[in-house]
């Protein structure tokens, strides 16, 4: 990767719905090499997808928690995880814990019927967000000045 595929990759991240001659404007590359440029990115593997970022309380999911869990029936969880509808990632952790899960749920209630139907899995201790200083934060890549 090169310092153009760095900008890119920035452009990208601060706006995925960026047309491509405004990526081009911004990182110096006609339009036709611009969009040869990501999708070789695509292509590679670098750039994986592009994704709508949604308001959790626009749609009632006003309480973030996260769970770690310590627990042996791993493929179970896993499964549990994946159908669970307020799950919105799971990982793997090595050390104390060996799960980690983040969920946004409506209520303090819907948490807690989680909490109950996790434990058949393992014992889950609980952190509710209170607030989020950084609640998204951009890799950074190459030189980190957009050219």
């Amino acid at each position: 990767m090169d310092e153009i595929d760095y900008a890119i990759i920035r452009a990208l991240q601060a706006d995925g719905r960026m047309s491509w001659t405004e990526l081009g404007k911004t990182v110096g590359l006609s339009t036709p090499a611009v969009n040869e440029r990501v999708k070789k990115l695509e292509d590679r593997g670098v750039i994986k997808g592009y994704r709508a970022v949604i308001n959790p309380v626009a749609i009632e999911k006003t309480i973030m928690a996260i769970l770690m869990f310590e627990q042996t029936r791993c493929a179970a969880f896993i499964a549990f995880c994946k159908d669970h509808p307020d799950v919105v990632e799971c990982h793997r952790l090595a050390g104390t814990f060996n799960f980690m899960v983040k969920l946004y749920t409506p209520s303090v209630e819907t948490l807690e019927a989680f909490i109950d139907a996790s434990m058949e899995y393992g014992k889950p201790s609980t952190w509710i967000r209170l607030s989020s200083p950084v609640a998204f934060k951009a890799f950074t890549v190459g030189d980190g000045i957009l050219i």
